[in-house]
């Protein structure tokens, strides 16, 4: 027996050994009983074993209760000002928990302990002044012990303790040992913030690295985004992220062209005012801005309800420079920790870099349309200087022939050889007057270039590329006044395929021929509503085509989406 004792005495010693000086010697003024003291030791020891932090504070309560012997305890996580960010409660069941309705922010006792945080033991909650009751529901509680946790002399939240076991009260060794599993607490803590920012830190460089190493390989800007927005979620733990870009050069509104998580389908597409939205405010704000309820921010004004369920935000604009490229936004469920300053430090400075490889995709995307308008003037000169000038001689020699040939139908062949000869020439020079489009603006643009443009932009918020054809002489053939409705018909078509259609494949079709322009947009998405739906967009679409003494059909395409046709003669009455 005294062996055993002797054991478990030199355990003890060892066991101290590992704590800091100062929780040392807590621990020897609590005078208790070899067991209770054992129990206390076992506390300390177990909140310091983990490096997750919700894992830690969770441990912290738990203990907590044990070695004061309470019914109930909690832990509540100071944020901003004096409300709590975080409320984690032992001892309430679940259903419990859904009875009395939404968790605690730090008013009544709880905040008269975040006003002053010094230790606070109570016979009677009731009987004290900051107390006003509690919610429907509530299991009763009377004695009460509350102690603060210092994280590097700053209060990082208190433990509340109530209800001792058997009817007592706490007395003051119960106040000490609270105080001193505090103080090991605030230990254990920082350890694991430590340890989360050093592992944050590292899956920082490697989401960077990744993104890089997707722009050196030719990744697509929609893959990009994807790597952006997925990647910020992951890290910070994010049930919600949304990255939205400015939607015109002025920058007064910004489109929502990638969104993940709950309810991300009401985000995505999105067209939201720079005033009165949350990315609008951090756009202005040029820093990152947090919120404990987006659901309730008041910054928030504009747009359709969609933030059913969600509570803390955060908001940070992309910036290179002194162009601000877009804002990313992540938002956690309700009753979830809020941001933390450092949580959106390494953010902010990730949205830097996503902002970087967005302009780096710029140029290099400027730069292989340089390559490609330099080939295409090559192209031009040759088909100008080669391919024209042995056409129009040979169609030359063709018809000095016709004159030696006697028989009638020989005649009219060499006669037909010659008209397709002009019509290939004429063929071949309204592709020379394409391929040298310039970008001198949208209307100097030919409208093969702006059709292309158009898709290419589009790609952009569908999340793929659309396949596109086209055919007839579009550049040459199709009036001005026609072009600038068929750029404004497949953009509104595109959009409506991004908002609604849910597909994931659209094939486009622009040919001019027998004396008509036709634009066929088709999708594998869900189609169009059996039971009608909004249509003020295709009702504008369709009065475009009969300004125009055209037509528009909207119809279901071979995959089982929607297919529509735009049809307009090619002279205007």
């Amino acid at each position: 027996m005294g062996d055993n004792g002797t054991e478990r005495c030199c355990e003890e010693r060892r066991r101290l050994s590992t704590l800091p000086e100062d929780l040392q010697g807590r621990l020897d003024t609590v005078k208790r009983g070899p067991s209770e003291a054992a129990v206390l030791l076992d506390a300390v020891m177990s909140v310091g074993r983990g490096l997750d932090l919700p894992q830690v504070l969770h441990r912290i309560v738990e203990a907590a209760v044990i070695v004061v012997d309470a019914e109930y305890g909690a832990l509540g996580v100071i944020g901003e000002g004096t409300r709590l960010t975080q409320f984690l409660p032992v001892g309430v069941t679940g259903e419990q928990r859904e009875a009395i309705g939404p968790l605690p922010e730090g008013h009544g006792i709880l905040g008269e302990l975040i006003r002053h945080p010094e230790p606070l033991r109570l016979v009677e909650l009731s009987e004290h002044p900051s107390s006003y009751g509690f919610p429907p529901n509530h299991p009763p509680m009377h004695s009460f012990l509350g102690v603060p946790i210092r994280v590097r002399d700053k209060v990082f939240g208190n433990l509340y303790l109530t209800e001792k076991r058997g009817g007592r009260v706490f007395d003051a060794e119960d106040e000490t040992v609270l105080s001193t599993l505090a103080v090991a607490a605030g230990v254990a803590i920082e350890n694991a913030r430590l340890y989360a920012q050093t592992r944050d830190r590292q899956r920082w460089q490697e989401a960077n690295s990744e993104i890089v190493a997707g722009l050196l390989s030719g990744e697509d800007d929609a893959h990009i985004l994807h790597m952006i927005v997925d990647h910020s979620s992951r890290i910070l733990g994010a049930d919600l992220g949304v990255l939205a870009l400015p939607a015109d050069a002025e920058g007064k509104s910004l489109r929502v062209v990638r969104a993940s998580g709950v309810d991300a389908e009401m985000h995505r597409g999105l067209i939201l005012p720079r005033e009165g939205s949350f990315v609008g405010a951090a756009l202005d704000a040029g820093e990152p801005i947090t919120s404990l309820d987006v659901a309730h921010d008041p910054r928030i004004t504009e747009g359709p309800p969609r933030w059913p369920g969600l509570g803390p935000a955060v908001a940070v604009p992309m910036v290179t420079g002194e162009r601000t490229r877009g804002v990313l936004l992540l938002a956690r469920v309700r009753n979830r920790p809020a941001f933390t300053d450092s949580e959106t430090t390494p953010l902010l400075a990730f949205a830097g870099q996503a902002a970087l490889a967005m302009e780096l995709t710029e140029r290099r995307e400027s730069a292989e349309q340089i390559a490609l308008l330099e080939d295409r003037d090559r192209i031009a000169r040759d088909l100008h200087d080669l391919a024209i000038q042995r056409l129009f001689a040979t169609g030359m020699t063709l018809q000095s022939v016709v004159r030696l040939v006697e028989q009638p139908q020989a005649r009219e062949r060499l006669l037909r050889a010659v008209d397709d000869l002009d019509e290939t020439i004429k063929i071949i020079r309204s592709t020379i007057f394409g391929l040298r489009a310039r970008d001198s603006g949208r209307a100097g643009q030919g409208l093969r270039a702006r059709t292309a443009t158009t898709v290419e932009q589009a790609a952009r918020t569908l999340g793929f590329q659309p396949s596109l054809r086209m055919g007839g002489l579009i550049d040459t053939d199709v009036p001005a006044e026609i072009a600038e409705q068929v750029i404004a018909v497949l953009g509104e078509a595109l959009s409506n395929v991004a908002r609604h259609a849910r597909a994931t494949a659209v094939d486009i079709s622009l040919v001019v021929g027998d004396g008509a322009l036709n634009l066929v947009v088709s999708d594998n998405g869900v189609g169009m509503p059996k039971h009608g739906g909004p249509r003020s967009g295709l009702d504008n679409l369709a009065r475009r085509a009969e300004r125009l003494g055209g037509e528009m059909n909207v119809g279901t395409s071979a995959q089982g989406g929607a297919r529509l046709c735009w049809r307009v003669p090619l002279r205007l009455s």
